[in-house]
């Protein structure tokens, strides 16, 4: 038997429940402030790094309020800021080091926009706590607490909402050759005991991120966004970051430059299966498509 079937006996049973339920609303705690939110939001990237995936999320001290602003005009919810890249082969930097790069930045975006929500996407448990102590108010980290023993801990005792994502192997060596007898069931599993790992620290406000191209080779992707709905059982958020990755490139056939039409279609696709974040390096063009498919949702 697989482990999908394992864990998820009732899936099949309620396939057409979990279909229907495609967003349910969730609330956290934010600096102390219970947050309703009652549709999906949208993750921004701001990436202070020389060495991102795509060159137009990459952004300089000088240029991260600007990007920050127009993307919260845009329709940002979150900002997500990140200062090491975690593309496949990328080399690791020190917590010092990712430190140095991002100290400034969340500093000046906290104060130029308060109301702001401010993400840290780091492995760091040093970095999330300083990011948090400057105005950050969510830490996102790619691998579950796995990368740093004090990360869990950590995030306990900052009281703010955590996204963990499922990762096989690490940055350096993901796409080497990544294996799974049942990509959905080993997904599922992963994620649903560092749930409980989180829970048992006292972390209560939690979203989760299958991960699309992170230790997953393209069968694996295209399986995982099929079968999204299925997350749901976990009952938390699903966080999807689908925006002109490999995957939507190759599928729709198109340059990374061009690759905006793939990523928007690929996160209408999750949030129809369940998705309640989408992280985009595009925000008005995805704010327009989704202010589309909610108002296809409610008409009559």
């Amino acid at each position: 038997m697989s482990i999908y079937a394992q864990i998820c006996p009732a899936i099949s049973k309620n396939q057409d429940k979990l279909n229907k339920n495609s967003f349910r609303p969730f609330t956290w705690n934010i600096k102390g402030q219970l947050r309703t939110f009652d549709k999906p939001l949208i993750m921004g990237i701001l990436n202070v790094t020389p060495d991102s995936f795509y060159p137009g999320s990459r952004v300089s001290d000088l240029e991260v309020l600007n990007k920050a602003e127009a993307m919260l005009e845009e329709g940002a919810d979150i900002l997500d800021l990140g200062g090491q890249s975690t593309r496949p082969g990328a080399t690791r930097i020190s917590q010092e080091e990712e430190w140095m790069r991002v100290a400034k930045t969340v500093e000046m975006i906290s104060k130029r926009f308060p109301q702001a929500l401010i993400s840290i996407d780091t492995f760091y448990s040093h970095v999330a706590k300083n990011a948090v102590e400057h105005g950050a108010s969510i830490v996102n980290d790619i691998s579950a607490g796995s990368l740093d023993p004090q990360m869990l801990e950590t995030v306990a005792g900052l009281n703010v909402p955590y996204i963990l994502m499922h990762m096989q192997g690490e940055p350096q060596t993901m796409q080497n050759s990544p294996e799974y007898s049942d990509v959905t069931g080993e997904v599922i599993h992963f994620l649903s005991e560092r749930l409980d790992r989180l829970r048992q620290h006292g972390v209560n406000d939690i979203a989760i991120d299958p991960g699309f191209g992170f230790g997953k080779l393209q069968v694996h992707n295209i399986t995982l966004l099929r079968e999204l709905n299925t997350l749901q059982i976990l009952d938390v958020p699903i966080l999807v970051g689908l925006s002109r990755k490999k995957m939507t490139r190759d599928l729709g056939n198109v340059s990374m430059e061009e690759a905006l039409a793939p990523s928007i279609a690929a996160h209408i696709l999750a949030l129809s299966e369940g998705a309640s974040i989408i992280r985009v390096h595009d925000v008005k063009e995805h704010r327009a498509a989704l202010s589309l498919w909610l108002a296809i949702k409610k008409a009559p």
